[in-house]
This record gives C-alpha cells, sequence and structure tokens, in this order.
C-alpha cells in the first residue's frame, strides 16, 4: 500500500466494492485562484491542513490547498475531486497562465479605456487549451461593451464572455485583508453573502463611521451578522438609552448599555454618570409631562443589503455577455 493512502475501512464497502451510503472520504480544499472552499472527494488520499493539491472542479482543474484534512463524513456529494497532490510542474504550469492572465487583462483595460467603458475590470479566467476567456468586471451602470468583446476576442484568439458582479463579489475574488487583521471571511470561508443591515451594527452599540463599519467592498461587514442574534437575545430587558430609570442613587435617564456586561450607565441632573448592574436599575413606565427624549442623528453609514437589493441578496449585477 502507497504511503499516503487510506487503507478500506472494515464494514464500508458493498461487495461490488462501491462504498454503503453516502459515507466516504471528504476534505475540505480552497481553490487557490478563486478561493472558492470546495467539499471534494479525497481519492483516498490521506491529506492534511495546508497541503497543496490539483483539483478537479468539474468545470477545470487548479491547484487548491486543504483547509479541513482527511475525514470520513457522510451528507450530500463532493462538489469536487483531488486529483493528487501538487508536483512542481503544477506550480510551473500556474505561473505561465498566470502571466498571460494578467497580460490578457492589462490589454482588456486598455481597450475599455479607449472605447470610454466605465467599467472596472478586476480579473480574468482562461479556460484550458486558450479557447474561452472570462472576463469579471463591476461596473453601476449597464453598458454596451461589443466593441470590447470583439477587440479581446481578434487579440485573444478566443470565445469571450462578460460577467458583471457586485462589489461584494469582487472582493470575494480578490481577496484583501481586513481591518482585523485577517483574511477577508468572503475570500477565505463565506459559501454566500448574508443579508447586512445597520440595525446589527445599532443592537451592537457600534459607532456608526462608515470608516470602522464598512468593509473592503465599502458595503457593511459581514461579520456584523455573527453575533447579532447574541445581542439581541441578550439586550431583552435591559432599558433602552433615553428611558428614565430609578438606581440605588435616584432617578435618572439611561446613557449607555454595556450589552455582554449586563450594565447600565445612567446619567444624573446633577451628579456625575453612574454605571449600575442591570438587577439594581428599574425602569420607570412613564416620562413626566413635557419631558423629552432628543433622537440622535448618526453619521452617514455605508450601503446595506436592505438598501441595494429588497431581496436581501448580495447586490451582484446582471448582465453577460459572449462574442466568438
Amino acid at each position: 500500500m502507497n504511503e499516503g493512502t487510506r487503507p478500506p475501512e472494515p464494514g464500508r464497502e458493498r461487495p461490488d466494492g462501491a462504498p454503503r451510503g453516502d459515507t466516504r472520504g471528504m476534505v475540505k480544499v480552497r481553490l487557490l485562484r478563486t478561493g472558492r472552499t470546495l467539499d471534494c472527494d479525497d481519492n483516498g488520499l490521506l491529506l492534511r491542513q495546508g497541503e497543496r493539491v490539483l483539483v478537479d472542479d468539474r468545470r477545470s482543474t487548479g491547484l487548491g490547498v486543504v483547509t479541513v484534512a482527511s475525514g470520513t463524513r457522510s451528507g450530500q456529494g463532493p462538489s469536487g475531486r483531488v486529483l493528487r497532490k501538487a508536483e512542481p510542474r503544477d506550480f510551473a504550469r500556474a505561473e505561465q497562465e498566470e502571466g498571460r492572465e494578467d497580460e490578457a487583462l492589462a490589454f482588456a483595460r486598455q481597450r475599455a479605456r479607449f472605447l470610454g467603458l466605465p467599467i472596472k475590470l478586476f480579473r480574468v479566467d482562461l479556460g484550458q487549451g486558450g479557447d474561452r476567456a472570462l472576463f469579471f468586471f463591476s461596473c453601476e451602470q449597464r453598458v454596451d461593451f461589443r466593441g470590447l468583446v470583439r477587440d479581446l476576442a481578434a487579440h485573444l484568439h478566443a470565445r469571450i464572455e462578460m460577467r458583471q458582479v457586485g462589489v461584494r463579489d469582487e472582493s470575494k475574488m480578490t481577496g484583501g485583508i481586513g481591518s482585523c487583521g485577517r483574511e477577508l471571511c468572503c475570500s477565505t470561508y463565506l459559501a454566500r453573502f448574508a443579508p447586512v443591515s445597520i440595525k446589527m451594527a445599532k443592537h451592537q452599540r457600534l459607532v456608526l463611521n462608515p470608516t470602522k463599519i464598512a468593509g473592503q467592498c465599502s458595503r457593511l461587514k459581514c461579520c456584523l451578522v455573527y453575533e447579532d442574534e447574541m445581542y439581541v437575545e441578550m439586550s431583552k430587558g435591559l432599558p433602552k438609552p433615553g428611558k428614565r430609570v430609578e438606581t440605588p442613587e435616584g432617578v435618572g435617564r439611561v446613557d449607555d448599555l454595556d450589552v455582554l456586561g449586563g450594565r447600565v450607565r445612567v446619567s444624573f441632573f446633577e451628579r456625575p454618570p453612574m454605571t449600575f448592574a442591570a438587577s439594581e436599575v428599574r425602569l420607570l413606565s412613564s416620562e413626566p409631562d413635557g419631558a423629552t427624549t432628543p433622537t440622535p442623528v448618526p453619521a452617514e453609514a455605508p450601503p446595506s443589503d436592505s438598501d441595494e437589493n429588497p431581496t436581501g441578496g448580495n447586490g451582484n449585477g446582471g448582465g453577460n455577455g459572449n462574442g466568438e
């Protein structure tokens, strides 16, 4: 038996050699070119996290890195298959393809500027054999790029496809480093974009400053979704800012909340603000006559998903073009 190959497990195979049910050896692989994470059949290989492999994703073959080591899992079928561990020739071939793609992208950008097209070309995928080229671009409006397609087809001698994507997908495909110092969530492990709204930032008591709550795509950060449900649950029973409450030190008005710590900051009329545990504060049922609570006006916030797409999508623009 070759080293690095999983031996057959007893009781896992039928008489014809096929595995029983949907249980099989699986591994998670992140494609280096697209950043997509696939559940792949490990092809009987014992793969460790961080190893480079050659993957067939049912559309093409490419290099990927193992993010979750080999293991026996059950569930839906794999979306790809590991062909083998990557070899030096695979890296050399990938470097050559990357050079061709850079040259094609530079030419496309040059022609787009010459034609005066208001589009941002940021990536191109050349098919195996060079007979197809897929260009990705972002644009805030619909444009007629038939002239660009003709120029690209004549230069590359390939079938040209133009695909318009939204700003979130652009960040996912290009990658980058977030304000937290880590790689972008969307380019590493997020399989889809969840709807994000400004209410999630308010639930977490964040400063509504676009530079703080916006990501590389200039939209609200995807990570606002992660803890929103917990903040909503833990804030139940806490008085809202601006409400009058009774404390051991007298009656005051809620100034701020520490949701995770379960503490309330209360301001008084003739003394400095004080912080109390939520159990020490009692909400007064009525406001005195004539009392009003000013409503703060937040700074201009980045667009939320509800502003971009009422259906809660990821803001992708339409528009595909094909040319010969």
